[in-house]
């Protein structure tokens, strides 16, 4: 009598078709190469990536729950009836509280007072143990010419430590090379729960401490005014239940946005960014030339008011850090 077989054999009987490969591969966020490891028991899978391959395959839920049962002790609280997978949602409290505030702030306060009252609120809810997380909301920069987005820039963020409190003092731009960039070309979700691993599957800077990240649209209509980033010092963080529950902020933030603010995705025509201490060095004088140009428009009669002048800025630091990623590439 032949030994039934373990979930790693029926497991590659199931990937030998290369469209199943991927569909899985890309519903538990891994590489095929990983797939194929844990097929030739070669790596061990965390507990969520188990979870995740009952869901993709619920036409097997049986099988697979009793043959990796045989290998983890531990795989019932990796199941998707486990309490890390329960729905989380926003309190309905608290939609209160922004639409209240939508409503009676004065519009010099709108936007950047309703998106720090988002972000904190989720930062409490997504990291209550303060495990390490940070919260960035990035807004296409638009250029200086034509109506195109060319990058992103990140407006606010909130952290908890490793991170600081306020982000928005370390804001730099982002562009084709980041998981932000992605999002909001394809207006597409994307999630690695180990970047590290996932290295060279999608366009990913990983900054300090970041282990797990997901990023999400923020959109009105099917056009596209930024995206919210999620990153955690943590593995595996970024289950289904909380990436919607991400996402669902993501969608709130809209009222955080002026309807101008929204594009349509043709009109992103991203460029490549160079790494954040490259930019630093960019940005170090940023003020200075803010205030330059301030003084500039007084002269020539035709003054313009410091947001003006700060969006300028940034669009004219845009250029010359595309200029610098593309003479590097030649």
């Amino acid at each position: 009598m032949h030994d039934p077989p373990t979930w790693r054999e029926f497991l590659g009987k199931i990937i030998k078709d290369p469209q199943e490969r991927q569909r899985i591969a890309n519903e538990l966020h891994v590489s095929t190469v990983t797939l194929t490891r844990w097929v030739n028991n070669e790596s061990k899978p965390r507990p969520h990536n188990l979870g995740l391959l009952i869901k993709a395959l619920p036409d097997y839920r049986t099988q697979l729950v009793e043959m990796i049962a045989e290998e983890f002790d531990e795989f019932a609280a990796a199941t998707p009836t486990s309490t890390d997978n329960k729905p989380e949602e926003i309190p309905a409290s608290f939609y209160v509280r922004v639409f209240h505030a939508n409503s009676e702030l004065p519009p010099s306060l709108h936007s950047w007072s309703i998106a720090d009252l988002v972000l904190r609120q989720a930062l409490e809810q997504l990291d209550p143990d303060h495990k390490g997380m940070a919260l960035i909301v990035a807004k296409c920069l638009p250029s200086s010419s034509e109506r195109t987005v060319r990058s992103l820039r990140e407006i606010i963020g909130r952290g908890t430590p490793p991170w600081k409190r306020e982000l928005e003092q370390n804001a730099i731009l982002l562009g084709a090379e980041s998981m932000a960039g992605y999002v909001v070309t394809t207006g597409r979700s994307i999630t690695s729960q180990n970047l590290k691993e996932d290295k060279g599957m999608f366009p990913a800077h990983k900054a300090e401490w970041e282990v797990s990240a997901t990023a999400h649209p923020i959109m009105r209509g099917g056009r596209i005014a930024g995206c919210l980033v999620a990153s955690s010092t943590q593995l595996d963080y970024f289950p289904p239940s909380r990436t919607i529950l991400i996402q669902n902020y993501a969608d709130l933030l809209v009222l955080a946005f002026e309807p101008q603010d929204f594009y349509d995705l043709e009109c992103m025509k991203f460029g490549v960014l160079p790494r954040y201490h490259v930019q630093q060095s960019y940005l170090v004088n940023f003020q200075e030339r803010v205030a330059k140009l301030m003084i500039e428009s007084l002269r020539t009669l035709q003054p313009i008011s410091s947001t003006e002048a700060e969006q300028l800025i940034w669009q004219q630091v845009e250029k010359e850090l595309i200029q610098l990623s593309t003479g590097a590439e030649g």
